[in-house]
């Protein structure tokens, strides 16, 4: 901050090192942190009320004078009250206060108060239970709007308060302007100052608002401003031009139509390649759409330009399944596909590692392995990743860089896989590619991504969606049933068994120890939770012992995870009891039902996802998701999903219910935990901050001009500060 003196927080008035370290849970450690350590909500105690005017069950704030001594009375060991009359000319208040003696001698008789509860009346009585209060006239913490911050264990509201007044007065006007001014006064922004101010201490909602726009607008101008630099840095590559076929040309291996979707996307792709500038595009679309016959086609058009193309996937089984189906497409057009992952040892992975070495290997499909120690490519023109959000921009950096090393366009992916690999903390600077780095990239997802959070995620991309299946395939029939239809429901199980088809059936949790409420619902007892561990054994052992009742969660190993969903695929298990982690899986066209226990636990995007397991065959499939809820809200949200299977109506609908934090669980999605900016409700403002953010980079790409230094600065703060943005 400059002209002031970094400030610990321990060194500040009553604070002390015991209290520092609770702060710094809370990511505070000095007094300007507070600056940015925004208020979570805000409570309205402007209206100060008599005794008897004071709204029933509301908290609110009464003006009284204390009307005699207090009284402390200690009813067992843990357990004091301090009770106290007030009274005003409408009548008496009736306050108690638990485990807090100091105030016997606190509420002095004859001083009046401000007191700031929820008012409770039973008869004529009225009264309130560990109010908040103050002198009257003190103003610090009633008579305002006052903020309500994020706490922690020892760490009360009042102290953030008083921090963060100190903050405000100490550092806000010495605050460097971010925000260049001609973009300032073009969007109608307050000043720095008035913002800081005024989102921590609003004189009035209308203040509060217009600094509440202000600072999403700048965290959303940061963001985007360095998501445009690195686009506009990829861009800057010469990319090898891959001009030779073409989409019609390829339509004529395929043993289907694609569909308009699926064409335009190609198209893109074709004009990406023979452009000469680097291709960084996304394949976006629902499960089932089609992007692997897309991907196909960008590792033919290498084969037919003399390159070598990369297909990665996140696990062995997926890599294997993405294999075959490459081969398939592409070995009657005389493209030679080869599989290298870990499980590819010995004399055979020395001979694969010769022939792609050699370019006798056309299509490379694996795991991380692709770019590991000792694998080098004749000429690398293309690297694919499948499921995209698993991979996020700084890896799409590193993936990108591997292509080609500078001043020797030729020789790909040099020994050794250190060369061109990024951390996930680097800055946009460290973790750009070298601009004469020659190699495209294409990376899928099959996660439907609302067009708003699509925006910021996929910001140093350009996007095809693919927003129409298949012909013929036919919808998965959805249902939300109850406990009561349990035995209903293993009968269902038991005869598409007995058709030969096969069943999921999927847990929240993997234990008891973990079935635990894990968002906004009314939970039931955790053990209500059908925990994956023991669910598997009962079905195995009482429901279903003549069947074969396979296992799999996130705690196995890779190797065990893997066997298991290798055998449900052959066939060699009847139902799979499963968490999340078949969430992205292998292709099992016979699986004809799948059941989804607690499935208010989950977010919408999720349920789809998981419901993508099914319905890949030629028979009728089903999803049902079983809920012991009966909260209206949670039945809504499942009844959302019965009405459509458009995964992208239903992402949309999932931003709305549950914002952006939870889209894809824990941190999964790459975005960065803002502090004041709400992607599902600042659309508006997120296009004006996008639009902004894209002219300040195409006039000054670098932001080297001095006015936009702040700028630059903050951008590297935030990528070097926040590094799981981009994980």
């Amino acid at each position: 901050m400059a002209g002031r003196r970094e400030i610990p927080l321990e060194e500040v008035p009553g604070i002390g090192p015991a209290r520092a370290k609770k702060l710094e849970k809370l990511g505070l450690r000095r007094l300007s942190d507070l600056l940015d350590y925004f208020p979570a909500r805000y409570e309205d105690r402007r209206a100060i009320y008599t005794v008897q005017e004071a709204p029933e069950g509301e908290a609110c704030c009464i003006s009284a004078l204390i009307a005699q001594s207090p009284v402390l009375s200690r009813i067992r060991k843990g357990l004091e009250l301090v009770k106290v009359q007030a009274v005003d000319g409408t009548g008496v208040l009736h306050l108690t206060f638990f485990n807090q003696p100091y105030l016997k001698n606190t509420l002095r008789p004859g001083e009046t108060y401000v007191f700031f509860g929820r008012v409770e009346v039973l008869g004529r009585r009225r009264s309130m239970t560990n109010p908040v209060f103050e002198r009257e006239g003190t103003g610090q913490f009633t008579g305002r709007i006052l903020p309500v911050y994020p706490l922690t264990a020892g760490i009360n509201n009042r102290m953030i308060c008083e921090l963060a007044q100190r903050a405000v007065n100490l550092y806000a006007p010495s605050r460097t302007e971010t925000i260049p001014e001609p973009v300032r006064l073009a969007h109608r922004l307050c000043q720095v100052e008035f913002a800081y101010q005024n989102i921590h201490f609003p004189k009035d909602f209308e203040a509060l608002e217009l600094a509440r726009r202000r600072m999403i607008f700048e965290e959303l101008l940061v963001l985007t401003c360095g998501m445009a630099q690195l686009k506009e840095r990829r861009g800057l590559g010469d990319g090898r031009v891959l001009d030779q076929g073409g989409v019609e040309q390829f339509e004529g291996l395929l043993p289907f139509a694609p569909t308009g979707a699926q064409r335009r996307a190609m198209e893109d792709m074709a004009r990406d390649l023979a452009s000469g500038r680097v291709m960084n595009r996304l394949i976006q679309g629902d499960v089932g759409s089609g992007k692997t016959a897309v991907a196909a086609f960008g590792a033919w058009m290498c084969a037919q330009n003399g390159c070598q193309c990369a297909l990665m996937a996140p696990t062995e089984l997926l890599a294997e399944q993405h294999a075959r189906t490459m081969e398939a497409l592409l070995f009657p057009a005389g493209v030679r596909v080869s599989l290298l992952t870990g499980s590819v040892k010995g004399a055979a992975r020395k001979a694969l590692l010769s022939a792609v070495r050699a370019g006798e290997v056309d299509v490379v499909v694996g795991t991380h392995a692709l770019f590991s120690q000792g694998v080098e490519y004749a000429n690398l023109g293309l690297v694919i990743a499948d499921e995209q959000h698993r991979f996020g921009v700084a890896q799409r950096a590193a993936l990108a860089a591997k292509g080609a090393t500078p001043g020797a366009p030729s020789q790909m992916g040099r020994r050794g896989s250190g060369e061109g690999q990024q951390t996930a903390s680097s800055s946009p600077e460290q973790a750009l590619p070298d601009p004469t780095v020659q190699t495209h990239v294409l990376v899928m997802s099959a996660t439907p991504i609302p067009r708003t959070l699509a925006l910021i995620i996929y910001g140093d991309l350009d996007v095809s969606v693919i927003d129409e299946l298949p012909p013929g395939r036919t919808p998965v029939a959805t249902y939300v049933v109850g406990e009561d239809k349990r035995q209903r429901l293993y009968g269902f199980v038991r005869r598409q068994v007995s058709e030969g088809r096969q069943v999921y059936i999927i847990c929240p949790a993997v234990d008891e120890t973990q079935a635990l409420p894990q968002w906004g619902e009314t939970a039931a007892p955790p053990l209500d939770l059908k925990a994956v561990t023991t669910y598997a054994k009962d079905l195995q052992e009482k429901v279903f012992p003549d069947l074969r009742v396979g296992l799999v969660h996130g705690k196995l190993k890779a190797r065990e995870k893997e066997a298991v969903m290798a055998a449900f695929a052959a066939g060699e298990l009847d139902v799979l009891v499963a968490t999340t982690v078949v969430e992205v899986g292998v292709d099992v066209p016979n699986a004809s039902l799948i059941i989804i226990e607690n499935a208010e636990r989950f977010g919408l995007s999720q349920l789809h996802q998981l419901r993508g397991r099914v319905g890949r065959g030629a028979h009728q499939s089903y999803c049902v998701l079983v809920t012991a809820s009966k909260s209206d809200t949670a039945r809504e949200r499942l009844r959302a999903l019965c009405a459509t299977n458009d995964g992208f109506r239903i992402a949309e609908e999932d931003l709305r219910l549950r914002g952006p934090g939870d889209f894809f669980g824990k941190r999964q999605h790459g975005l960065p935990q803002l502090k004041v900016a709400d992607f599902a409700s600042d659309v508006a403002l997120l296009r004006e901050a996008k639009e902004a953010a894209e002219a300040l980079v195409a006039a000054d790409p670098e932001l080297t001009k001095p006015e936009h230094a702040p700028l630059r600065r903050r951008i590297r703060e935030m990528y070097e500060a926040e590094p799981e943005i981009f994980n």
